[in-house]
């Protein structure tokens, strides 16, 4: 069972920048779909950002083109870049992944085998 476990998470200012890691318990290679989702307060889960084990990547309408998503598989590691961040960017961060053939984006939090435990990101104005 991979373990995946998220750090970064903190404050920042709106308009700033924020880089989120996801470091997997076990080497994780392109086979693997890697992800985040995260969760507002008072809202449900919903996926930011997706990168596929085919090397290609889906975001949200809300942050695309201000976050990044990227992996570095020597380092069993995920990476979320997020530009100019926005106060409704505030929320816990949660890094998924599974292995399976089935579609990276467009799934459902509970879909994903392998879930963070999350890491909270607060944006102020």
């Amino acid at each position: 069972q991979v373990q995946l476990e998220e750090s970064g998470g903190g404050s920042a200012q709106a308009g700033g920048f924020a880089r989120l890691a996801c470091v997997a318990s076990e080497p994780i290679d392109n086979n693997y779909c890697m992800g985040w989702f995260r969760q507002a307060p008072g809202k449900g889960r919903e996926e930011v950002a997706m990168i596929t084990k085919y090397g290609s990547s889906n975001y949200a309408n809300s942050v695309k083109g201000r976050f990044d998503v990227s992996r570095d598989n020597p380092k069993n590691s995920l990476y979320l870049d997020m530009n100019r961040l926005k106060a409704e960017d505030t929320a816990m961060y949660y890094c998924v992944g599974d292995i399976s053939n089935i579609p990276c984006s467009g799934r459902s939090w509970e879909s994903f085998p392998y879930r963070g435990r999350g890491t909270q990101v607060t944006v102020s104005s």
